[in-house]
């Protein structure tokens, strides 16, 4: 058990919500259901949280009610390893009705914010040359889904 888990705010839509995101990351797992008793408030054997794992984090779904919801203040940040990898998490974390944003960012159907990132644009962005690191920045601020391919013929340019 982690010391600190994330907890996910839902108005009765943890389950759904859970399936989802587990079904996107292949080292994932649910771990926990607790459903509500008589004592309320929500519906007796509805369920009240579940705890889930995600590339070994811990996370917390909650069926707390309507009076929250996400906002991009925070975010799911997805160091991705290839494009390939980029474009899967984008596309699966889109379906249902996600909307794109602006360099890498997504919202998914159930308004949680999340980064999809390839590793190798930190690398880039570090480089001790800021020519390099500031075309980098400039060709990333242009796109929608972050393209390796187009960072990277930005890093390389002469």
């Amino acid at each position: 058990m982690d010391k600190i888990a994330t907890c996910l705010w839902f108005d009765g839509k943890a389950e759904e919500a859970v399936k989802f995101y587990t079904g996107i990351f292949s080292n994932s797992s649910i771990d926990d259901v607790m459903h509500y008793g008589e004592a309320g408030p929500g519906t007796p054997g509805s369920v009240l949280s579940m705890t889930f794992h995600i590339e070994g984090r811990e996370f917390i779904a909650l069926n707390g009610g309507p009076q929250f919801t996400f906002s991009p203040a925070i975010s799911m940040f997805v160091k991705c390893e290839s494009q390939a990898e980029v474009d899967a998490r984008w596309d699966k974390l889109l379906e249902g009705g996600g909307v794109p944003q602006q360099c890498g960012w997504l919202t998914d159907r159930y308004g949680i914010s999340w980064q999809i990132v390839p590793t190798a644009l930190g690398k880039m962005l570090k480089d001790k040359d800021p020519t390099k690191a500031r075309r980098v920045m400039q060709a990333m601020m242009q796109m929608v889904k972050l393209d390796v391919n187009a960072l990277e013929a930005a890093y390389a340019q002469p």
